[in-house]
């Protein structure tokens, strides 16, 4: 009787406005964390989880405010600790569909060494990681995604350094999936989002976020809607590398790398494109897929990869029961006294 009703609950639809609560928004006009919770509200109730089965756990930062607008369970916890606080709620409460919010900051920075590890024993949280490349809560200091020679309040002669390729940390971390998304692209944020979530295991989704107020349009040279079509793929499994404002161009296999050509030029057809497969294990194409900068090859957005593997949670919860039923602990108080135990008086 009570997998019946938890099959007809879960079978109950949602609108996007079941997730929300009556919390006033208060990001900046014209921030793109508005449009990123807007689709996850839509990913949401496409998905059906209810809300009292859905938490949001988030870090510092202004896109870990999130968890104030949701109408499930949230966290707003401390900087860089949003993974470790997932990954506990998650071993804890099984069931749970487990939402991280973090910033290329706060995940990157302080919390890299979190992220990477959630990454590495593959727990089954959906990781949605803002990328406006600059700490937009603290005013406006680079962060690990800025560009090298990037001008900031803490870098006023530019940047000496790097940046962090966020695609890059989570498959040098062996993670399962990632996927990519825009602020201002709606339908391919519900669609990647969507996906995470079914997606057994860590899932990334990277959405480049623009803030209006320290860093405005960062990202316009390839996400400007004049450009968009030619400087971005949307990737799906099983369908033709193409893009283009009308499909006329498509990525082909050039030796060991990737290559942009346009159909019907040098001698390319449809047949040379490439078929993206998002599912093969330890497919070096994806980690190509997923370092096109918009530059000679167009970024990628869409989900780049999506690989079954065994789960952290569903290992330990394993092995707990396995113990349990060896050892006959059904409490905590049972293990203890399991062993020699004396009296002191």
């Amino acid at each position: 009787m009570e997998q019946n009703n938890n099959n007809a609950e879960q079978a109950q639809q949602f609108a996007p406005g079941d997730f929300k609560n009556s919390s006033p928004v208060r990001w900046c006009p014209g921030c793109g964390d508005h449009a990123i919770l807007n689709t996850l509200h839509k990913a949401m109730a496409a998905l059906g989880v209810p809300p009292h089965m859905t938490a949001v756990i988030s870090g510092i930062g202004c896109s870990s405010r999130l968890p104030y607008y949701m109408n499930t369970y949230g966290f707003h916890t401390i900087h860089g600790r949003a993974a470790a606080i997932s990954t506990g709620f998650k071993v804890a409460n099984p069931e749970m569909t487990v939402w991280q919010i973090s910033g290329d900051g706060d995940g990157l920075a302080i919390g890299g060494n979190h992220f990477i590890h959630a990454c590495r024993r593959n727990i089954d949280i959906n990781i949605l990681l803002f990328n406006n490349k600059i700490y937009g809560l603290t005013k406006g200091q680079y962060s690990p995604t800025s560009a090298r020679g990037f001008v900031s309040k803490s870098s006023p002669y530019g940047t000496t350094e790097d940046p962090f390729i966020p695609a890059e940390l989570v498959f040098g971390a062996r993670g399962n999936f990632f996927g990519r998304s825009i602020d201002v692209e709606l339908a391919t944020s519900v669609e990647v989002m969507t996906a995470a979530a079914r997606h057994k295991g860590t899932s990334v989704v990277e959405i480049l976020q623009n803030c209006v107020i320290f860093n405005n349009g960062i990202h316009n040279p390839i996400t400007d809607r004049a450009v968009r079509a030619d400087k971005t793929i949307h990737l799906r499994h099983g369908e033709k590398m193409l893009f283009g404002k009308n499909n006329e161009k498509g990525l082909v296999q050039d030796g060991f790398l990737l290559k942009a050509v346009t159909i019907g030029e040098d001698g390319y057809t449809l047949d040379d494109v490439l078929v993206h497969d998002a599912h093969t294990p330890s497919n070096f194409l994806h980690q190509q897929l997923a370092m096109m900068d918009g530059d000679s090859l167009p970024l990628a957005v869409g989900v780049i990869r999506d690989v079954e593997s065994p789960t952290y949670n569903d290992g330990v919860t394993e092995q707990v029961a396995a113990v349990r039923a060896k050892k006959g602990f059904k409490t905590l108080r049972d293990m203890i006294l399991a062993g020699e135990t004396w009296e002191v008086k």
